[in-house]
């Protein structure tokens, strides 16, 4: 089931409005049979565009003074910065790199905006990038075509007058990756972009999304993204044990793997370093937080941080109401608290299903299969058609199950090899 997850409008913007067609941010993922994660956008995979094709973006005004970060006194340097003779740039730890993502949504939205615009331009997006040799965050604006289509390039000056190359490395909505470099080749750190999402043409809501940049990437922003993970499924857990519903200590060490691999994109899997694929999950949620994976909807209608479908929400709905779960699907998704008690709820019921039948029964005993295995494969595809995997293919029931699947389940093995993850049972035996 998985992965969950802006633009100010200027007075020159409305010239553009009639112009250009809106490009969704809810884009799938390509050959999935249920994706895990919010994919590129498909509609513009082209290579660079030329300067005249590319669409230029208004004007943008210029902040007041307040909105750059301010400098030390003389002789005062801040921690990890430039200092005259210490040139090296500034080390970000997920402290500075959350006020300097602050920073950046502050001058987002204390912008001067043209009264004669009821709501922001949905062809524009916005974007902050901090410039580690002055400390100062440049704001961008680009047309959301341009942002969305891999390979574009295009040159353009900043809200502080520096010149700046951008180039769209993956186009994956509001997680679009992309390199920003001054004319002396210098490079800026994207910190957040601002992405006006809309519906049918009519805007809905500004998106504020950080997007995983290998400068911002550390061992500690991976640390507390894990963190938060284990700590909101273990706050999950309690509350539906507050609600009379207990969710076994091997679920929940499953669940939290889960929300790892649901969001691996699988082309990346096959042919990136792995374990760098895992450190940019959990950095996505440390530097994204409540809002990781909001965006984020699949082909098949899977939403947010734990991928979960319509149907099975519902289900668990109908079959717990008692836990209070939020009625509206997209909602529910978008709140972590909520999803991951609609997911150990899911997890559990299929577990005590799955556990009383008489294949999974026999499988297990004969080491066939193990419950990592049996959950990680029913939560991906349908469950209920398990038992007669193993019954025809025995040894080989992998071999059965669907593509997509089997290559879940390598992810989730590579998972589990890489990354170690405490076991919540060994943790309550040692404390008891």
């Amino acid at each position: 089931m998985k992965k969950s997850f802006l633009i100010a409008p200027l007075s020159a913007l409305a010239v553009f409005c009639a112009s250009w067609q809106a490009l969704s941010q809810t884009v799938a993922t390509e050959k999935i049979v249920r994706p895990r994660s919010v994919a590129a956008a498909k509609a513009q995979q082209t290579p660079a565009q030329t300067a005249t094709k590319v669409p230029q973006p208004p004007p943008v005004q210029e902040p007041s003074p307040a909105s750059e970060v301010k400098q030390p006194a003389p002789g005062v340097a801040l921690p990890g910065s430039a200092t005259a003779g210490n040139i090296a740039p500034l080390i970000l730890t997920p402290a500075m790199i959350q006020s300097r993502i602050t920073e950046a949504k502050r001058l987002f939205k204390t912008r001067p905006q043209p009264t004669a615009m009821t709501s922001p331009n949905i062809q524009f997006v916005n974007i902050a990038a901090l410039d580690r040799k002055t400390l100062h965050i440049h704001i961008a604006t680009i047309a959301k075509q341009t942002f969305l289509t891999k390979g574009s390039e295009l040159t353009m000056t900043s809200s502080l007058g520096e010149p700046l190359t951008i180039r769209v490395i993956r186009a994956n909505g509001v997680n679009t990756a992309l390199s920003i470099f001054t004319q002396d080749g210098r490079s800026l750190d994207p910190l957040v972009v601002e992405f006006p999402i809309e519906k049918g043409g009519t805007f809905k809501e500004l998106a504020y999304y950080t997007s995983a940049h290998p400068a911002l990437l550390s061992k500690d922003l991976s640390n507390s993204g894990q963190a938060y993970i284990r700590n909101m499924l273990d706050l999950a857990a309690k509350r539906l044990r507050d609600n009379g519903v207990f969710i076994s200590n091997e679920l929940v060490d499953i669940a939290e793997r889960l929300c790892v691999v649901e969001h691996i994109d699988h082309d990346r899997f096959k042919n990136e370093n792995r374990l760098a694929l895992y450190d940019e999950i959990y950095s996505l949620y440390a530097l994204n937080e409540i809002d990781t994976y909001r965006y984020s909807v699949s082909s098949a209608g899977a939403g947010g941080m734990v991928q979960m479908i319509p149907w099975a929400y519902n289900l668990v709905r109908q079959r717990h109401p008692g836990v209070g779960l939020t009625p509206d699907f997209v909602t529910g998704m978008r709140n972590h608290s909520n999803a991951l008690q609609a997911m150990l709820l899911y997890m559990r019921d299929t577990w005590n299903e799955l556990a009383a039948n008489d294949e999974v029964k026999y499988a297990m005993n004969a080491k066939l299969a193990t419950m990592s295995e049996i959950m990680a494969a029913g939560y991906n595809s349908n469950a209920a058609k398990l038992p007669g995997y193993l019954k025809r293919g025995s040894q080989d029931w992998k071999l059965l199950i669907p593509r997509e699947t089997q290559m879940y389940l390598q992810i989730y093995k590579s998972f589990e090899g890489l990354v170690p993850i405490k076991s919540r049972t060994s943790t309550f035996a040692q404390a008891n």
